[in-house]
C-alpha cells in the first residue's frame, strides 16, 4: 500500500444554514479570517495552506455546481486591471501567488446535496486507489509545534500505513456535536489503536462506551477534522449509496469510518494544535479573536 499520501480533499458543497443570512451571498468557506501576518483571507485559503505546508500536492475543492465559477475565480483568475492597478506593488506579486495555489486545485461537482459522506464520494475518481487527506470545509487550523497540524497526521499515516484520525479532547457537555472514539494507547496522550468511532454520542453512551484510558471520567476524544484516509473508504461509501443507507435523512461519513476501522484497522493522533469551526457564528466570531493571535 502507498504511504505518502499527496492529494487532498476538501468537501464545501453545503448551504451554511447556521451562517444564514450572510451566506446568502458569501459562501461559508470564503468567509474572511485574519491570518499572523494581518493579511485577511478567505477560510478555505487557510484550509489550502495548511494543506500545502504538510506537503500536499494536489488538492480538489468538492463544491455545488453553481459554485465553481466563484471558487475558481478565487484561484485561478487574477484580478481586473481596474483593481489590479489600485494594489499596492506587494498585494500585486500574492495575486500570482494565488494562482500558483490555484494550479494545485481542482474543483468537483457535488449535483445534489446529498450529506458530508456523498460529498467526499465524489472524488472517488480524482483520487482514484490513492490515499488523500480529508480536510472539512469550514475548518481551519493552528499547530502548537513546528509541524503543522496536517502535517503531523500525514507524518503518523506514513509510519502506520493504515487510515489516521486526528483527535483533540472536549468536555462531556460538547460531545453530542461530534465523532468521539475511544480505543487503546500505543504512545501514551499522543497515539492509540481505535477500538471505535461513534458520531455525536450522549453523554451516557459516551461514559459507558467511549473512555479512555488515563483521560478525566467527563473528557472524550473527538474528530479533530483531519483524516488520512486509504480509498477502501470509497467502497463502503459506494455501499451505503448504492443501498440507499441513510441516516438523519443523509449519506454519512462517521458509520464507513467505524467499517473502515473493521475492515483495516485505524489509528487515532491526539494533534498538537487547535482546531476553528467556523460554521456557527459564535465560534466565527471567537476564531476571528484567537486564529490570528495565536491563542
Amino acid at each position: 500500500m502507498k504511504n505518502r499520501i499527496k492529494k487532498a480533499v476538501i468537501p464545501a458543497a453545503g448551504f451554511g444554514t447556521r451562517l444564514f443570512p450572510a451566506t446568502k451571498v458569501v459562501k461559508k468557506e470564503l468567509f474572511p479570517v485574519i491570518d499572523k501576518d494581518g493579511r485577511a483571507k478567505p477560510v478555505l485559503q487557510a484550509i489550502v495552506e495548511e494543506a500545502v505546508s504538510a506537503g500536499i500536492e494536489e488538492i480538489a475543492v468538492v463544491t455545488q455546481p453553481d459554485d465553481k465559477e466563484v471558487f475558481e475565480s478565487y484561484f485561478k483568475t487574477p484580478p481586473l486591471p481596474k483593481l489590479f492597478n489600485k494594489l499596492s506593488r506587494e498585494n500585486q506579486e500574492y495575486c500570482q501567488y494565488l494562482q500558483d495555489l490555484g494550479s494545485k486545485i481542482t474543483i468537483l461537482m457535488q449535483n445534489e446535496q446529498e450529506g458530508y459522506g456523498h460529498a467526499v464520494f465524489c472524488a472517488k475518481e480524482w483520487v482514484r486507489d490513492e490515499p488523500f487527506l480529508l480536510m472539512l470545509g469550514d475548518h481551519i487550523y493552528s499547530s502548537d509545534v513546528e509541524n503543522s497540524s496536517a502535517r503531523q497526521v500525514l507524518q503518523v499515516y506514513e509510519q502506520v500505513n493504515q487510515s489516521v484520525i486526528g483527535l483533540n479532547s472536549l468536555p462531556a457537555q460538547m460531545i453530542h456535536k461530534a465523532g468521539c472514539v475511544t480505543g487503546v494507547w500505543q504512545e501514551k496522550d499522543s497515539i492509540m489503536q481505535v477500538t471505535q468511532v461513534y458520531e455525536k454520542p450522549t453523554i451516557e453512551y459516551a461514559r459507558q462506551n467511549l473512555r479512555v484510558e488515563g483521560m478525566a471520567e467527563d473528557e472524550f476524544l473527538c474528530i479533530f477534522g483531519l483524516y488520512g484516509l486509504t480509498p477502501k473508504i470509497f467502497d463502503l461509501l459506494a455501499e451505503n449509496i448504492n443501498t440507499n443507507f441513510r441516516e438523519r435523512g443523509e449519506f454519512q461519513l462517521t458509520s464507513c469510518l467505524e467499517k473502515l476501522r473493521e475492515a483495516e484497522g485505524m489509528t487515532g493522533l491526539v494533534v498538537d494544535g487547535k482546531t476553528f469551526d467556523i460554521g456557527m457564528p459564535n465560534v466565527y466570531r471567537q476564531t476571528m479573536i484567537d486564529f490570528g493571535s495565536g491563542e
